[in-house]
């Protein structure tokens, strides 16, 4: 399953970045594009989620996207390609970036701001801002 995660996430490179959306070509935030990958590669999706502004909880602390990724996926200690990334954006910041590892080179397939979906290379810099590693639960 995991060479079909990642297949699935590289055929939403070059969607745009648009808030809240989760349409693979027309436009995705981050957690749209792995709500997407999850419908191609598992199904419906688990669970339908209220809207939520682009500060993720930052003003109340509260970490919905932590708690989220843990209650739907299974944290892993060592990633591997297909692995849902977590960051927080700075220290002391609630998480609320997401991306997919995508290779051993390492890279990582997100959607960012005033990008749209990309494939980045997986630096220290990204690396340091890891807040937990997640995997998508098996399909059936």
């Amino acid at each position: 399953m995991t060479g079909d995660i990642v297949t699935a996430a590289r055929g939403w490179i070059g969607t745009p970045y648009v808030h809240q959306a989760s349409c693979k070509g027309a436009g995705a935030d981050c957690l749209g594009l792995i709500r997407g990958i999850w419908r191609e590669v598992i199904g419906g999706e688990p669970i339908t989620l209220p809207a939520y502004t682009p500060d993720w909880c930052e003003a109340s602390g509260d970490e919905a996207l932590l708690r989220g990724a843990t209650a739907l996926l299974t944290p892993v200690e060592v990633p591997e390609p297909g692995d849902v990334i977590l960051f927080r954006m700075r220290r002391g910041a609630v998480a609320k970036h997401l991306g997919l590892l995508a290779s051993d080179r390492p890279s990582f397939i997100h959607a960012y701001s005033g990008h749209g979906v990309v494939e980045s290379p997986f630096t220290p810099p990204w690396q340091r801002r890891v807040v937990g590693y997640f995997r998508f639960p098996t399909k059936g």
